[in-house]
């Protein structure tokens, strides 16, 4: 395997290439691959003033917003999951993470404002969106997977047969199967288990990196959308599925609810377990 990192998305984005090619094919591939994850994170980043996302955040109740057709996939899917979730994966949390520090504040917060989502934007057109209520949007746990399945999108597209792409713990495996290492949440320094896998995508969400104490009580970066309160136990959440977009959407299903067997994970035909 040949294997290059380059930070993204947060965190750093480790692609893997298992062909027998000569180095200019390599190195297309790794190219072509890096840039699909850039393309995704300069769309969809909270951070970016002029992404998609932020613009959206920025605009008006009622406003129409033309958005590239990457956000518009995503913003359907987490739409999607949402639906038939009920409600237990809401991309609408930023408000919430601002006031706990996990984001920083858009211009336009007023101290202390934390609203709660009103109805769910629409998607008129495959690249336009209309804002609805007064919420930001923050898709940083969907659309680190969608990176992913780009990138494997644009390997494949060079011809590459057996690669892994590996966002921070959200990956994905195409061709020859690799062995996944599993985090101990109890002590995340160390390795409690592994995974086989092939053809899969699988995704991991947990409090372990992001728990701290504020103001007397313990906030992480993974909440309930409905309650507002953050998942701050020692489990961590991995789901297993066909793309990673769905992977890492779902993560967040298993981690609220708590149920491995969820009715969700079936429509996106997905496997969970809990550690």
């Amino acid at each position: 395997m040949k294997r290059r990192a380059q930070p993204a998305l947060g965190t750093f984005v480790e692609i893997s290439i298992g062909d027998a090619v000569d180095d200019m094919q390599l190195q297309a591939a790794f190219q072509e691959g890096f840039a699909a994850i850039h393309a995704i994170h300069n769309l969809m980043s909270f951070h970016a003033p002029d992404s998609d996302i932020s613009r959206y955040n920025r605009a008006t109740v009622g406003s129409l917003l033309d958005i590239h057709p990457h956000t518009a996939a995503v913003l359907a899917a987490a739409r999607d999951v949402h639906l038939h979730s009920d409600g237990l994966f809401d991309v609408r949390v930023a408000r919430q993470l601002v006031a706990w520090d996990y984001l920083p504040a858009p211009a336009k917060l007023i101290a202390g404002e934390v609203n709660k989502p009103g109805e769910m934007y629409s998607l008129p057109t495959a690249t336009q969106v209309r804002k609805h209520a007064d919420d930001w949007l923050d898709l940083g746990g969907i659309a680190k997977g969608y990176a992913v399945d780009c990138a494997i999108a644009a390997l494949q597209s060079c011809g590459v047969q057996h690669a892994c792409v590996n966002a921070g713990g959200d990956l994905r495996v195409l061709g020859q199967s690799q062995t996944v290492l599993i985090r101990d949440p109890k002590q995340p320094q160390n390795m409690i288990g592994q995974v086989l896998l092939a053809e899969r995508a699988l995704a991991t969400s947990a409090s372990y990196f992001s728990c701290k104490d504020m103001a007397g009580k313990k906030r992480s970066a993974l909440l309930h959308p409905s309650t507002e309160q953050a998942i701050v136990d020692q489990h961590s959440y991995t789901v297993i599925a066909l793309a990673c977009l769905w992977a890492d959407a779902l993560t967040k299903v298993v981690a609220v609810s708590g149920n491995v067997q969820h009715p969700c994970l079936r429509r996106y035909d997905a496997e969970a377990f809990i550690i």
